[in-house]
């Protein structure tokens, strides 16, 4: 029986262009999407979307293809629009889901594809095994290549505007203007050139933009918001001696953030510096959520603001639960997404930089000098750190089992707490912790350590890499 290379993991599926994303298994997953959306309406309407990599139109007109040819209406995006800018079109339109070609920060080589449903968010676990067990059952007939390829017949969309009209009702744009803030914004060559720069124009503050135009290789590195990614943004901030550089991944859904001395401020710091300025600001005295991975200073802000923190499995479908049961006031992960009360179930970078322009321009001060105050203010330091570790296959499978044992002890610790909600996760008496999980858009074993400094947690990720091999090797822990 033949497999299929088609798994959904905690963002879509993901593939490299040519190997596994090729267009006869794009017509498998989306045939199987069709039928999925079929099983559930009668006269389904999906929006189709796509980001600025290589092949991208290709892609969507394949899949606007097969779907109208499954009996499900389509409504084709003109144009690269970022993942956010698609989940508030669902729900501005009440359509029953999307379907958006994108790989979001992974690199140039990988295309993937993003299903969401019809409440905007990314497609829960249930959802996806249905869809992968559709395609289990097409494999012995799959869908044939579209006999043409005319898309002039499509209902073509544009989410921009309505999207820019939402970002105006959740920012204060007016404090940004008012403090004649510089920025810089960088789309990193994706979805978020018209669309983060615009936002700021159109209220009259000028931005600087910078890798606004299409670059189907990303300059060699990625669309990912990391700090080795931002080096030219970080020498526009201070070319520019602007007050802040937001930066935005390949679909816009995720954030990377400089100080106006160029420095990287992590996301896990933003995720609490947001939290709080909505609480401050908004009124919203609610609960945050926050995935395994991320950050407990999330935690210690929800209790110095007499609430709890949510936690949640990897991945924002979780989060973005939260978000349609208006429980929480903000939802993020650690890898750079985050979501605000009233707004959509699903990562939103262009929101996020937005948010970081107006609380800088509200409380006058640079973000680490703010990071400086919270930290203050909830008496303790929080320093994360997330290692990508690539292993051999021997490793990574002895690590794996490894994971399956009981700690109360490890590398000197006390382990006040194990957690597996998603990987193994350990928290010491300390308040410190790790976490190691696969990882589920790339072939790695992530490990995420959190300490009272930065040179703490750095040391327990050395520490727990060589806890690795060694135990690979046999060796005791």
């Amino acid at each position: 029986m033949t497999t299929s290379p088609i798994r959904f993991g905690t963002s879509g599926w993901r593939a490299v262009i040519a190997d596994e994303f090729t267009f006869a298994n794009v017509r498998l997953a989306v045939a199987a999407i069709a039928d999925h959306v079929r099983s559930r309406s009668q006269t389904p309407t999906v929006i189709v979307g796509h980001d600025t990599r290589f092949l991208s139109e290709e892609f969507a007109r394949t899949a606007a293809e097969i779907l109208r040819a499954r009996g499900v209406e389509v409504l084709l995006c003109d144009a690269a629009a970022p993942t956010p800018a698609i989940a508030y079109e669902i729900l501005r339109r009440r359509c029953d889901g999307a379907i958006n070609f994108t790989a979001s920060h992974n690199p140039a080589e990988y295309h993937g594809v993003k299903f969401s449903g019809a409440d905007g968010g990314p497609a829960l676990p249930e959802v996806t095994r249905d869809i992968e067990a559709r395609i289990a059952g097409l494999l012995a007939h799959p869908p044939e290549p579209p006999a043409s390829h005319a898309t002039s017949d499509f209902e073509r969309i544009s989410p921009r505007e309505p999207y820019l009209t939402r970002l105006a009702e959740l920012v204060k744009f007016d404090a940004i203007r008012k403090a004649r803030l510089k920025i810089v914004c960088d789309p990193l060559h994706g979805c978020g050139a018209g669309y983060l720069d615009r936002a700021l124009t159109d209220h009259r503050i000028p931005a600087t933009a910078i890798r606004t135009d299409r670059d189907v290789l990303f300059d060699g590195a990625g669309p990912d918001v990391s700090e080795a990614n931002l080096a030219p943004l970080r020498t526009a901030v201070l070319e520019r001696k602007a007050h802040v550089g937001l930066a935005t991944d390949g679909d816009a859904d995720r954030f990377g953030i400089l100080d106006d001395d160029g420095f990287w401020v992590s996301p896990n710091h933003i995720l609490a510096l947001l939290y709080d300025y909505l609480v401050e600001t908004r009124g919203w005295r609610l609960p945050a959520a926050r995935s395994v991975a991320t950050t407990h200073l999330l935690d210690a802000v929800a209790r110095h603001h007499g609430v709890t923190c949510y936690q949640t499995p990897v991945g924002f479908k979780y989060v973005g639960e939260l978000i349609q049961q208006d429980k929480i006031a903000l939802g993020g992960e650690e890898s750079a997404g985050l979501s605000i009360r009233g707004h959509v179930p699903e990562k939103d970078g262009i929101l996020a930089g937005l948010l970081v322009a107006e609380m800088i321009a509200t409380r006058r001060a640079p973000l680490r000098e703010q990071l400086t105050d919270l930290f203050q203010r909830v008496c303790a330091e929080f320093w994360p750190l997330r290692t990508n570790l690539h292993l051999p296959d021997e490793v990574k499978a002895r690590t794996v089992e490894r994971l399956k044992e009981s700690f109360p002890e490890y590398l000197g610790h006390r382990v006040a707490q194990t957690d597996r909600t998603d990987g193994l996760k350990l928290v010491f008496d300390d308040g410190s912790w790790i976490l190691l999980r696969l990882s589920g858009t790339e072939p790695l074993l992530r490990l995420y350590t959190e300490a009272a400094t930065a040179a703490a947690a750095a040391q327990l990720a050395e520490q727990t890499r060589e806890w690795i091999f060694a135990a690979a090797k046999g060796r005791h822990r």
